[in-house]
């Protein structure tokens, strides 16, 4: 339970940080759509550990594995399995964390819900399960790409409190790969790179925010009422790791304006597309996509486990101080990056066939 999302196109991930293996079987792929492999393994590079010196220095090849589903590179309609083996495993950093709760961690959660939880490393809670999200979206991303020209692109906006001015219809994937922070403005990204080796001197970590743009997005995704796309965006983004915050568009810079400054007023065209003056809705209105870029941002809180020495509480209550011998990112978020894209490229792929199945049969 828990670990499925979407209706028509399906992600289930499975593992642990420090089990075997975690992966996921995607179910719901149209047949016949050609995949590239090295598109997975190349998204799943920039999510995975150890890659710059601002990063956890955990040495894993994160290698993908295609179990099922494909003939050659052409997707059957059945389900895909694919797979990434834990190589760089060390339990024993952990045999302080199984007697005492990290706070701010899902340690105390999983425990009083379960019982029981993995004894290292997070277990399902870890970041290292989205591999499995990762994975699965870069065929979505595939998909999008092939039937719409559709571009999911995410970068870092703002570290602790270092915020960089982008124009987000400028930013190109290469502005964003070219430095280790994944912020397209290259003078502020000196500075958030700076500021992350600062807090991990001291033991600490910050957090921040992305910004992603979905451009050529289809129109009509989004169902009402219930299944509003911002609602669905939503709850993805709000499931991955450390997220504590999403808006769409203005956000809640939306609600110091006026109706009439906040209004996209519409824009006469030969087509009959939808097209605005302003994009303050975020490509979204109604909670269906109208074809402007959909604008989104995710807050992502400091990393839970740090090296300082913390208060908590041993599991049966017990006063006691931790401090992590763990291999933790000082900061999600230059690996969060690409976890932002897979959810939202999860999710639109999902509302394109349920649009395709509803609203494209006459």
């Amino acid at each position: 339970m828990g670990s499925t999302f979407g209706k028509l196109f399906r992600v289930s991930t499975f593992g642990e940080s420090h089990g075997g293996a975690v992966g996921v079987i995607l179910d719901g792929c149209p047949p016949r759509l050609e995949i590239d492999p090295q598109k997975i393994q190349a998204d799943l590079d920039r999510r995975k550990p150890g890659q710059s010196k601002i990063t956890t220095p955990r040495n894993e090849a994160d290698q993908v594995e295609i179990l099922s589903g494909l003939v050659g590179n052409l997707t059957l309609g059945t389900p895909i399995s694919l797979l990434v083996r834990n190589k760089d495993q060390r339990p024993s950093d952990y045999k302080d964390m199984q007697l005492a709760f990290r706070p701010s961690h899902a340690d105390a959660t999983y425990q009083a819900k379960y019982g029981i939880q993995a004894p290292s490393g997070g277990g399902r809670a870890s970041a290292r399960e989205t591999i499995g999200r990762v994975a699965a979206a870069s065929i979505a991303k595939q998909l999008l790409l092939k039937t719409h020209g559709t571009e999911v692109l995410a970068w870092v906006k703002r570290i602790h409190n270092i915020e960089a001015d982008i124009d987000s219809n400028l930013v190109s994937f290469a502005n964003v790969e070219s430095n280790i922070v994944r912020c397209p403005n290259e003078v502020v990204a000196k500075s958030m790179v700076q500021r992350i080796e600062e807090i991990s001197r001291e033991g600490d970590s910050c957090g921040g925010v992305i910004e992603c743009i979905v451009r050529n997005a289809p129109v009509g995704l989004g169902m009402p009422v219930f299944d509003k796309l911002e609602a669905d965006l939503a709850k993805a983004l709000m499931s991955l790791p450390a997220t504590k915050g999403f808006e769409v568009g203005s956000g809640f810079e939306g609600t110091h304006l006026k109706g009439s400054e906040h209004n996209d007023a519409f824009l006469p065209t030969d087509d009959g597309r939808i097209k605005t003056a302003t994009n303050n809705s975020g490509g979204i209105q109604g909670g269906i996509s109208n074809g402007e870029p959909i604008l989104l941002r995710v807050a992502f809180k400091p990393t839970a486990t740090i090296r300082k020495s913390q208060q908590t509480i041993d599991v049966k209550g017990n006063p006691t101080t931790l401090s992590s011998q763990g291999r933790h990112d000082p900061c999600v978020l230059p690996r969060a990056v690409p976890m932002v894209e897979a959810m939202v490229a999860l999710v639109l792929a999902d509302h394109l066939l349920r649009q395709q199945g509803q609203c494209n049969l006459w």
